[in-house]
């Protein structure tokens, strides 16, 4: 019995929305090895300048991240889909190790399988330095509550 991952393909406006959100919450509650379900087994990624092959390297790509990127916080909108294709933009922030915080921007492109998997994500991303006064992206708990802003509602 093949794993399924609701919603599946094809998606409405509304089954695509689910699913973005489903990731921001995964990836706020930063567990690579619950994350790296959420990819087919044999999922191919690029991320920046990276290319990831398979929930083995997704999960190992993951755990360099969350050490890195301290205090993460993720926030996703929809930004278009098709059958079985979903295109968001996003931006998370966070802080190194000495502290200074970032804003990183970015879109990504995601294809799935017919079990609601995902098979191919490209992230292209940009970092931008900030104060920590600058901060949008606060927030009690790892998941952004319903009736937080979006990135629209901040501006961003």
């Amino acid at each position: 019995m093949q794993e399924k991952k609701l919603p599946l393909p094809p998606f409405t406006k509304e089954s695509a929305k689910q699913k973005v959100r489903m990731a921001e919450n995964a990836w706020n509650i930063k567990d690579p090895s619950k994350i790296a379900l959420a990819y087919s087994p044999d999922s191919r990624w690029r991320n920046r300048d990276l290319f990831i092959n398979g929930r083995e390297e997704i999960e190992g790509f993951l755990k360099k991240k969350y050490a890195k990127e301290q205090y993460y916080r993720l926030c996703k909108e929809l930004w278009a889909f098709t059958e079985n294709k979903i295109a968001v933009r996003f931006a998370y922030e966070w802080h190194d190790e000495s502290g200074q915080w970032y804003r990183s921007y970015g879109n990504e492109n995601w294809e799935f399988d017919e079990n609601g998997l995902m098979k191919v994500r490209f992230a292209s991303i940009n970092d931008l330095a900030i104060e920590e006064s600058e901060r949008k992206l606060i927030w009690a708990g790892n998941v952004r509550p319903e009736e937080y802003a979006g990135l629209s509602e901040m501006g961003l």
